[in-house]
């Protein structure tokens, strides 16, 4: 890389001494946008084979946030990504960690230095795509569904399904059984240009959406059910943490305090 030393008469030497130097503005340009970066990791993740045994053990990176069932939380700060297509994970875990998605809360865990590889997104890619999901995701109000089923039908199907089940080819994510507040945040976060990675296309067919509109389609949305053998039992535990203590729930019981020691 070409570099240029700055000098200021006697503070040149300092700054050299120090080779504190500035990229020339010719050579940033050419570098590889975000988007460019993900689709490159994105391209070598998918070529790999997955190792369901390493992505369980990369996994519990992920639990910590998305619970080790896969089933995130109804008040949508997490969503459920259990039974989420593979494509659809691997992108947008390289979309994060190339920053063409800004998620403040993933960014840290998504790093390689936590996250790991390719290979190992390839894993858990796929040991998230097959677990079973929530039967009971976090729904909407139920009050205007009639809208919601048109709206959906006129502006929804033909990317992510009649079922809200996606498409793996395309990656475009399944919503069926997404919790109804995540999918406001993100239904707001593409509209208002705020999630970077969005299909331009969806930016510019919601923007026109009214907020009743907007609710009922996603009150719609939230009550598509996954196919049948798709879904856990309600309350089901991933037994591949049987150690993991759920919020709320009681810790292990603590070892008593050592007894004092008896007074000379």
């Amino acid at each position: 890389m070409k570099r240029i030393a700055l000098g200021f008469g006697w503070l040149g030497l300092a700054w050299v001494g120090l080779g504190l130097v500035l990229p020339l503005i010719s050579d940033s340009a050419s570098a590889a946008t975000p988007a460019e970066i993900a689709k490159t990791e994105y391209e070598e993740v998918m070529a790999l084979t997955p190792d369901l045994q390493n992505g369980r053990k990369v996994y519990i990176t992920c639990a910590v946030c998305h619970r080790p069932e896969g089933w995130g939380t109804p008040e949508g700060t997490y969503p459920q990504i259990a039974g989420q297509l593979r494509s659809v994970i691997i992108k947008q875990l390289a979309d994060i960690r190339a920053r063409n998605r800004d998620n403040p809360l993933m960014y840290p865990f998504s790093m390689p230095r936590i996250l790991g590889g390719a290979q190992n997104i390839a894993d858990v890619a796929a040991y998230v795509a097959q677990l079973p999901m929530n039967p009971q995701n976090g729904v909407g109000p139920g009050t205007d569904l009639e809208l919601g089923a048109k709206v959906y039908k006129d502006n929804c199907v033909k990317c992510h399904g009649n079922q809200g089940q996606g498409d793996e080819p395309e990656h475009m994510p399944a919503i069926a059984g997404q919790h109804f507040n995540y999918l406001i945040r993100q239904f707001e976060a593409i509209r208002d240009g705020r999630r970077k990675n969005s299909d331009p296309k969806m930016v510019e067919q919601i923007k026109g959406f009214s907020p009743r509109e907007e609710m009922a389609v996603l009150d719609y949305t939230s009550r598509l059910r996954p196919s049948a053998d798709r879904l856990g039992p309600p309350n089901w535990r991933n037994p591949d943490f049987q150690g993991y203590v759920y919020p709320g729930s009681p810790g292990p019981a603590l070892p008593p305090p050592p007894a004092p020691a008896p007074r000379p």
